[in-house]
C-alpha cells in the first residue's frame, strides 16, 4: 500500500475472534489514510448497550440481525477499513453483500494463537463455556471453509503487529492489481 495505489471500496477483515482484525484494521486504516471501523462498536452505539447485554436481553439471532444491518449500512459509506464480529460472514446475506460492495480479507490463525488471545478478555458471548478453547476448535471447524470465501487469505501469526499487516498490505496489493485489470474491461 506504498505506492498510492488507493482503494474505491471498503476493506472489510473477517476471521476468528482473536485473529487481530481490529488491531491490524486500525494500522491497515492508518497507512491507507481511511476510516476505521469495528463492527462490534457500531453495533453497541445502535443498540445503546453491549454485545454481551445484547446476546443476553435478545439472544444471538437478534444480534446477527442488528449486525448485518450495521454493516450494511456500513458497507454504503465509501472506502473504508471495517473490522467484523467473527460470526458476521457467515451471515449469508452480509457475505453476499461484502461480495459485492468491498474487498475481503480473512485474517487466519491457528488454533494455539487464538486461545492465546481471546483469555485476555472475557466480553466474548461465545466463549462462556466450560472449555473455551474446544469452542474455538468447534467454530474454527465450522467458519474456515466459509473464510476461505474471502478475496484475500493472509495468517495472522504471533510477533508484531507491523509483521502481520504488511503480509496484508503486499496481499491486498496483489488483489487490487489484479482486479484493475476486471475493472477496466468494458
Amino acid at each position: 500500500m506504498n505506492n498510492g495505489r488507493s482503494v474505491e471500496r471498503p476493506v472489510v477483515l473477517v476471521g476468528l475472534m482473536g485473529a487481530g482484525k481490529s488491531c491490524i484494521g486500525r494500522r491497515l486504516a492508518q497507512r491507507m489514510g481511511l476510516p476505521f471501523v469495528d463492527a462490534d462498536r457500531e453495533i453497541e452505539q445502535a443498540a445503546g448497550c453491549s454485545i454481551p447485554e445484547i446476546f443476553e436481553r435478545h439472544g444471538e439471532q437478534a444480534f446477527r440481525d442488528g449486525e448485518r444491518r450495521v454493516i450494511l449500512r456500513l458497507l454504503e459509506s465509501g472506502p473504508l477499513v471495517l473490522a467484523t464480529g467473527g460470526g458476521a460472514f457467515m451471515d449469508e446475506r452480509t457475505r453476499a453483500a461484502i461480495r459485492d460492495k468491498a474487498h475481503s480479507v480473512w485474517l487466519r490463525a491457528d488454533l494455539d494463537l487464538l486461545a492465546k488471545r481471546v483469555q485476555r478478555r472475557n466480553d466474548r458471548p461465545l466463549l462462556q463455556v466450560a472449555d473455551p478453547r474446544a469452542k474455538l476448535a468447534e467454530l474454527m471447524a465450522l467458519r474456515h471453509p466459509v473464510y476461505a470465501e474471502a478475496d484475500i487469505t493472509v495468517d495472522s501469526q504471533d510477533g508484531p503487529p507491523e509483521a502481520t499487516l504488511e503480509r496484508v498490505c503486499a496481499a491486498l496489493e496483489r488483489h487490487l492489481a489484479a482486479a484493475a485489470p476486471e475493472r477496466a474491461a468494458p
